[in-house]
């Protein structure tokens, strides 16, 4: 292969590694709006309900002491924590958002973290290498890692997926005793959530969070107090992760994977244009040089 050959391939490679990848947007392949889940922290009386439901239906660990824990764990994929407010305390439940275009999908090298066509984003065990990508690119820190197992896993909430499948709710919704938690499919989210708003003006700030936050998250919520008293990073943008983060991410396995073969490369393009110079130089007839030194 010549140097244009080898320069050419290397920059397809280069352009293959770094495209990025993202996950569904705000309709599925069915054409249909993925489901999520519409959170009216006005209702939520902070009973726990959700995060004792959640750990029968995955298997987890039953929580000993949930007001404990503010923020989702390995152990406890939902937390619910008091927030002292302008308007007094607030009860705010957090788990993983489901991003509409998930950055943890798109800068996960072997697809183990996917967003199906329903909108849960799972985490597909047989599929990870444990690079933690997922971990650095979440703007809402929602994957965990196992780091005290022997044999580590990503851990998050995951929407109830197989639940979902069989037709039925996730578990925390239906259990929710204030009705703080309403299912269904996003954009009838959207039409309740703002309805809402119209409403009662004077009971709920005019924002819908996850709306437009990083591109739109399947995740909902609605308060009577701005975000950032509850907590909420307020400074994601509107724009997807995936568009942001998955060239610098995917620039740097492609740095590693093409680094070597670059500089091999190079070398041997450097010792064939010697090679060739000198081959040339001895090409010339003495006589030729003669005659021109002569004339």
């Amino acid at each position: 292969m010549n140097r244009r050959g080898f320069l050419k391939t290397l920059g397809l490679a280069g352009a293959t590694l770094t495209l990025p990848r993202t996950g569904k947007a705000a309709e599925t392949e069915t054409g249909t709006a993925p489901y999520g889940v519409l959170v009216d922290t006005t209702r939520c009386a902070g009973c726990n309900s959700c995060t004792y439901a959640c750990a029968e239906a995955n298997g987890l660990p039953e929580p000993e002491d949930p007001e404990a824990v503010t923020r989702p764990t390995t152990d406890q994929w939902t937390a619910v924590r008091g927030f002292e407010t302008s308007k007094g305390e607030v009860f705010v439940k957090r788990q993983c958002m489901h991003c509409l275009e998930p950055a943890c999908a798109s800068a996960c090298l072997t697809t183990a973290m996917k967003k199906t066509d329903d909108g849960p984003v799972v985490w597909r065990e047989d599929k990870c290498m444990g690079c933690r990508f997922c971990m650095v690119s979440c703007p809402f820190s929602g994957p965990k890692f196992e780091y005290s197992s022997a044999n580590p896993r990503i851990r998050k909430c995951v929407l109830c997926a197989d639940r979902l499948r069989e037709g039925a709710p996730p578990a925390c919704v239906e259990n929710c005793p204030e009705e703080a938690l309403t299912f269904g499919r996003r954009d009838d989210l959207l039409r309740i959530a703002h309805k809402r708003i119209a409403n009662a003006p004077d009971r709920y700030v005019d924002h819908i969070y996850g709306e437009r936050e990083v591109g739109g998250t399947s995740w909902l919520y609605l308060a009577g107090v701005p975000f950032e008293e509850l907590g909420f990073p307020t400074d994601v943008g509107e724009t997807s992760y995936p568009s942001l983060t998955a060239s610098f991410l995917y620039s740097v396995p492609m740095v590693l994977t093409l680094g070597p073969a670059l500089m091999l490369g190079m070398a041997k393009a450097a010792r064939r244009d010697e090679n060739g110079e000198a081959a040339s130089a001895a090409a010339i007839p003495p006589a030729v040089e003669d005659e021109e030194v002569r004339s």
